[in-house]
């Protein structure tokens, strides 16, 4: 036996669930072992983009309150262990109109979980962040613990704390194949083969690769664009004056994050991914009606910003048919974990879901992830 377990893809999850097993007790040297095909952080996954939305109000429904909560502790807890900025926590925005859907949705989500917010009138919202070019019937949520991630520092410092705690990283390492065996996960990449006793995978948009049917068939890579700007005072588009947004209108949506090199915004359309036939073969150039639309929108939602896009980059991730994450085991598949499919917005909860994917990969109990369970797919194929 090659180890105890082996975690596949060192991305956003794969590098917390490589921290999150090596620092259990008696976990030992070696024997917790991280595949990467690439290099850790390295510029083809969905960790690129320098940043990510951290947020507790969160629209999607109940059922990811637990993660937030448990991601909001472990955060800072890699940020400790490691002495790296990894959170900035300048506040977050959800702006739209007064009675449209995804106030409703973001407001009824919010009540529900208990999470703190304060709710700003348009003449309020209008005097606080001036930014913002509003509609006359916009409002917003405002976060208190919202914030923005650095991702590349977040993936490499994570993978760094998992060394220093006995971990095994091999780079360069695709994994080819997955199967089990009665006491063992066998692991290919090339000739090369490896047995350990579970093993995660959590290879982003590469993991279609890795599932079995019907699962695979019930999710595609997609490709996921970001856009960034030049601020025309760029003291007004910083972190302690300005929060992350989100901002969804009837027929435009946005969201950003501060200056985090007091120069560009990022700010980037909301819902515009696209289907891509392999996570390999992700087009990074912006078509023409991409830029015009970042552009025009820009134009009107941030007049502070020069609508020129100055940098732009595309990242594939792995989008589910229901757009909720894989998180689990399969019938027959005991030893394997999947944490993958997070569908373009898992890296605020990444240690979170890496945690509760090394306790199902240990046979341990966990709560409030039932709705992410694969099987939900393979109840879905016809006898």
């Amino acid at each position: 036996m090659d180890g105890k377990l082996a975690v596949i893809g060192l991305g956003s999850v794969g590098s917390m669930a490589l921290w999150r097993a090596a620092r259990r007790s008696g976990a030992g040297s070696g024997a917790v072992v991280g595949f990467e095909a690439w290099t850790s952080g390295h510029t083809r996954s969905a960790v690129g983009g320098d940043t990510r939305l951290f947020r507790m109000t969160y629209r999607r429904g109940p059922r990811f309150a637990p993660l937030l909560e448990r991601a909001n502790v472990l955060w800072p807890e890699l940020e400790a262990e490691t002495g790296q900025e990894i959170l900035t926590r300048c506040g977050g925005l959800a702006i739209g109109p007064r009675d449209g859907g995804y106030l409703g949705e973001l407001l009824a989500t919010t009540k529900a979980n208990g999470t703190p917010f304060e709710f700003l009138e348009h003449d309020e919202l209008a005097a606080r962040y001036p930014q913002h070019g509003l509609r006359p019937d916009d409002c917003a949520v405002f976060d208190p613990r919202a914030g923005f991630l650095r991702t590349d520092r977040a993936v490499l410092a994570a993978t760094q704390a998992a060394r220093d705690a006995g971990a095994e990283v091999l780079e360069g390492t695709a994994i080819d194949e997955i199967r089990e065996e009665p006491d063992a996960v066998v692991l290919r990449s090339g000739p090369r083969t490896w047995r350990f006793e579970r093993a995660i995978v959590a290879a982003g948009g590469w993991s279609k690769d890795l599932l079995p049917p019907p699962i695979a068939a019930a999710v595609h890579p997609r490709r996921n664009y970001l856009t960034w700007f030049v601020a025309r005072r760029p003291a007004e588009f910083a972190p302690e004056r300005f929060p992350i947004f989100s901002r969804i209108e009837s027929d435009r949506s946005l969201y950003g994050a501060p200056s985090t090199d007091g120069v560009t915004v990022k700010a980037t359309l909301d819902g515009r991914s696209r289907p891509a036939d392999h996570a390999d073969r992700v087009e990074r150039e912006l078509t023409p009606a991409e830029t015009a639309e970042a552009c025009e929108t820009v134009a009107e939602f941030l007049p502070g910003l020069v609508p020129s896009i100055v940098r732009a980059d595309a990242f594939p991730d792995l989008f589910t048919a229901d757009q909720a994450p894989l998180l689990g085991s399969l019938p027959g598949r005991p030893r394997t974990v999947f944490a993958t499919g997070f569908s373009g917005v898992g890296f605020k909860m990444a240690p979170a879901s890496a945690e509760a994917a090394v306790a199902l990969a240990f046979g341990e109990p966990v709560a409030g992830v039932e709705d992410f369970r694969p099987t939900r797919f393979v109840d879905r194929v016809p006898a």
